[in-house]
C-alpha cells in the first residue's frame, strides 16, 4: 500500500498548477507524468477540503492564474514598445546617455571682458494643460496657444538680455537645462479631463516648438548644451518609478527626438542620462540638475524653502560620499524661481493656476532663470526672464510727511 504523499508534495503541486496555468506544464516543470500529477492535485483538493476549502483554493488559483497572465502580457507589451523606441532612435540613447562636454563648455574667455557662459533654465512647461482666468480671479490665463507665444517671448527675452550684458554677443555658447515637467500629462483625473489634448499629440505640438526655440538659440549663441532630467507629470505610470524613472516618461521620450532631430548639427550636445540627476561642469563650477519632485512637504511661513533645503542637504551628504560633489543644485517643480548660491529652484512657464490659487500659495508671474558662469567668479548676474509681458503698476500717491 503506497505511503499517502506529504503535504509538501501536494503543496509543490498546487504551486506549479498556479504558476504555469495548466496541468501539462506544470508537470512538466515538476518532472512527473501528467496522469501523476493530476492525482496529486486531486489528493490535495480532497485533503484541503475540509471545511469546504475547496471552492477558495479554485479560486484563488485561478485568480493567480488571471493575475500572472496579465503581468505577462504588460511585460510582452513594455517590450515590444522598448524595442520600437530603440529600432527609431537606434544607437542615440546610449550616446545621449554618457557625458561628453563640449569644448567650448571649458574654453578660455576671447577677452578679459567676456561675461562667460549663459544658462537658460526651461522647466515646468505643463505644456497641454488648461488654466482658466475665472477660476483664479482673472490672474492669469494657459493654453497651447499662450505657452507657444511664451515659449517663444521667453527665449527672445533670454537673447535680448544677454545682448545688455555683451552688445557683441561675445558668448562661446549658451546651456539651455531641460527641468522636467515639460507636458501636462494624464497622472490626475482632473488634468486628464481638462487638458487641452492628450498625452502623445501635446508631445508632438511641443516637440515642434522646441526645434525651433533651440534652432533659435544655436543662432544667436554659436552652440548649445541640453541636459536633461525627467518630471513626474510626464510619466505613464500611476506612480513615479524609482527604477526605469526616464523609461516611463514622456519628457524623456520628447528628450530622445530631439537629440535626433539635431544629431548631425554640431552645434547642439545633448546630456540625458538614465537616472533621475544630470552633473555637468561649466569650467570648474559644477552643477547637479534634478527636477525636485524628490522634495515634498512645507514648512509654515518659509514654505517650499524648507523641504528644498533639507533635500539638498542630503543630495550633497549622498554625492560626498560617491566623489561627486556639487557647487550648486538645479531643480524645477516647485514654480517659484529662488536664485541662491547653493541652490536654483525654476519657475513655471504655466505660472499660477487653479491648484496654487485653492492651496493660498504666493502669486508669481511665469518665469524661467536665467545666469552667467563665469570661470573665476563662478554664477554672476543673475536674472528671471518672465515669460509674458509684466503688468503696469498701478499709479498711486506717495505718503509724504511736512516738515
Amino acid at each position: 500500500m503506497a505511503l499517502p504523499l506529504s503535504n509538501e508534495k501536494l503543496q509543490e503541486a498546487l504551486d506549479a498548477y498556479a504558476k504555469h496555468g495548466n496541468q501539462r506544464q506544470a508537470a512538466a516543470a515538476l518532472g512527473i507524468p501528467r496522469v501523476t500529477f493530476q492525482a496529486r492535485l486531486d489528493s490535495a483538493r480532497v485533503r484541503l477540503n475540509v471545511g469546504g476549502l475547496t471552492s477558495k483554493i479554485d479560486a484563488t488559483l485561478q485568480g493567480q492564474v488571471k493575475r500572472l497572465e496579465a503581468e505577462l502580457k504588460r511585460a510582452n507589451q513594455q517590450s515590444a514598445d522598448a524595442a520600437a523606441i530603440k529600432a527609431i532612435i537606434g544607437g542615440l540613447c546610449e550616446r545621449t546617455a554618457t557625458l561628453e562636454a563640449p569644448r567650448w563648455l571649458n574654453s578660455k574667455l576671447s577677452k578679459a571682458s567676456s561675461p562667460g557662459v549663459p544658462t537658460l533654465f526651461l522647466s515646468d512647461f505643463h505644456w497641454g494643460e488648461v488654466v482658466h482666468p475665472g477660476q483664479i480671479n482673472g490672474v492669469n490665463r494657459y493654453n497651447l496657444a499662450i505657452a507657444r507665444d511664451r515659449l517663444q517671448y521667453t527665449v527672445e527675452t533670454g537673447i535680448h538680455l544677454c545682448k545688455i550684458l555683451d552688445r557683441d554677443m561675445d558668448y562661446p555658447g549658451i546651456v539651455v537645462p531641460l527641468g522636467g515637467d515639460m507636458i501636462s500629462g494624464n497622472i490626475h483625473e482632473e488634468l486628464a479631463a481638462t487638458n487641452e489634448l492628450n498625452t502623445m499629440p501635446t508631445v508632438l505640438d511641443l516637440y515642434g516648438q522646441l526645434i525651433v526655440a533651440i534652432e533659435r538659440l544655436a543662432d544667436a549663441f554659436g552652440h548649445v548644451f541640453l541636459p536633461c532630467v525627467t518630471g513626474n507629470h510626464g510619466r505613464d505610470t500611476r506612480k513615479t518609478w524609482a527604477k526605469d524613472r526616464h523609461h516611463t516618461s514622456f519628457d524623456w521620450l520628447l528628450y530622445q527626438f530631439l537629440a535626433k532631430h539635431f544629431e548631425r548639427d554640431r552645434r547642439i550636445t545633448f546630456f540625458i542620462p538614465d537616472g533621475s540627476d544630470a552633473a555637468y561642469r561649466i569650467y570648474d563650477y559644477r552643477y547637479l540638475l534634478t527636477h525636485g519632485d524628490q522634495f515634498s512637504g512645507g514648512d509654515g511661513m518659509i514654505g517650499a524653502l524648507g523641504p528644498i533645503i533639507r533635500g539638498d542637504h542630503r543630495k550633497r551628504s549622498r554625492n560626498m560620499q560617491i566623489d561627486m560633489e556639487y557647487d550648486t543644485l538645479l531643480l524645477g517643480h516647485w514654480h517659484q524661481l529662488m536664485m541662491l548660491t547653493r541652490l536654483i529652484v525654476n519657475g513655471s512657464l504655466k505660472g499660477y493656476d487653479e491648484y496654487a490659487y485653492t492651496g493660498n500659495f504666493p502669486f508669481e508671474l511665469p518665469t524661467q532663470g536665467l545666469w552667467v558662469t563665469h570661470p573665476r567668479h563662478g554664477i554672476t548676474y543673475r536674472m528671471p526672464v518672465y515669460a509674458t509681458s509684466q503688468p503696469k503698476p498701478k499709479s498711486k500717491d506717495w505718503v509724504s510727511i511736512q516738515r
